[in-house]
């Protein structure tokens, strides 16, 4: 086992990883996510009391993402000074200060009603110029309320240069974007809506404005475009099915490359595990090690705990 670990090329540290975490209105405790086990929906004072455990255990990031009580077609409370996101955040910070970094989704899919990651049209495609508006005031909503990085997920065209002006313009410029650049019409998405509580309208999907899984080349062109309009961190969502991908973006960038290892990724190595069909554990930690040896120097996953609780030491 000692020389094993000596030559090993690859090792997967607490300090790669990001936990998502879900905060939702109208809640009194903390409900667990039916097809994400382990994972959960907080109120702003669970969620506050997950982040303490999780800095115990020394882990230095978390992504929020916000469930409202009421949702409309414009994602008004995406960008509400008091939303439930808006009012995590703050929490957080003010608990954490600058020891944990705090990093807000940035995407209105959990507060429209129709379940799009934008405005939509009269004829229910989503209309990428009038999203960009809506992204710019989240993003200053949400640095206003403490977050110290915000990640946009929409993959609007132009959303990048959108927030980083709008971000600017409100003496944010110190504030870093993580942009999800290569995010796929993935069928990977399902639990992560059942954690934000979306359904989109009339059965619809988002292969509209997120790539195609068959396109490799096209998520190099995705993320020059968010480079170029001052992206400072870039992502490929999903992980394990897009390695090739996640290995490409890191030979043709200079800046940090993240991975999300996503819900449907998770949930099936826990359904798996349940059945007795595999060592939950050992494909656990193989998937987070394929991400990081891909490239990804920044892993999102709902693994994260796990991981800090001691997985790191499994081999």
């Amino acid at each position: 086992m000692a020389m094993r670990d000596l030559v090993a090329e690859t090792e997967v540290s607490v300090s790669d990883l990001i936990a998502p975490l879900f905060v939702r209105e109208g809640i009194d405790a903390a409900r667990e996510i039916s097809s994400l086990p382990g994972v959960f929906q907080h109120t702003v004072d669970s969620l506050r009391r997950e982040v303490a455990d999780l800095a115990a255990l020394g882990v230095r990031s978390v992504m929020v993402f916000g469930v409202p009580t009421d949702k409309d077609a414009t994602g008004s409370q995406s960008c509400a000074a008091n939303g439930i996101a808006q009012q995590a955040l703050e929490a957080l910070r003010a608990d954490m200060g600058d020891d944990m970094v705090i990093i807000a989704d940035l995407c209105v899919d959990e507060y429209t009603d129709h379940g799009h990651c934008g405005i939509v049209d009269e004829h229910g495609r989503v209309d990428n110029d009038a999203t960009l508006e809506l992204y710019a005031a989240a993003a200053v909503a949400q640095a206003r309320a403490g977050a110290h990085m915000v990640a946009p997920s929409g993959m609007m065209d132009g959303q990048v240069g959108a927030i980083r002006a709008a971000l600017d313009a409100d003496g944010f410029s110190e504030i870093p974007i993580m942009a999800y650049s290569a995010k796929y019409a993935s069928g990977f998405y399902g639990p992560f809506r059942d954690a934000v509580d979306v359904t989109i309208a009339g059965g619809g999907d988002r292969k509209g404005y997120q790539q195609d899984w068959r396109n490799g080349r096209e998520a190099l062109v995705e993320v020059a475009a968010d480079l170029a309009q001052g992206a400072d961190i870039v992502m490929v969502k999903p992980a394990v099915t897009y390695l090739d991908v996640i290995s490409a973006v890191r030979a043709a960038v200079d800046v940090p490359v993240a991975a999300y290892h996503v819900s449907g990724e998770y949930a099936m190595i826990k359904a798996a595990a349940a059945n007795g069909w595999i060592d939950g554990d050992v494909v656990a930690l193989e998937q987070l090690t394929a991400i990081k040896r891909a490239g990804a120097g920044i892993i999102l996953t709902y693994l994260t705990r796990w991981f800090a609780e001691g997985a790191g030491g499994l081999r």
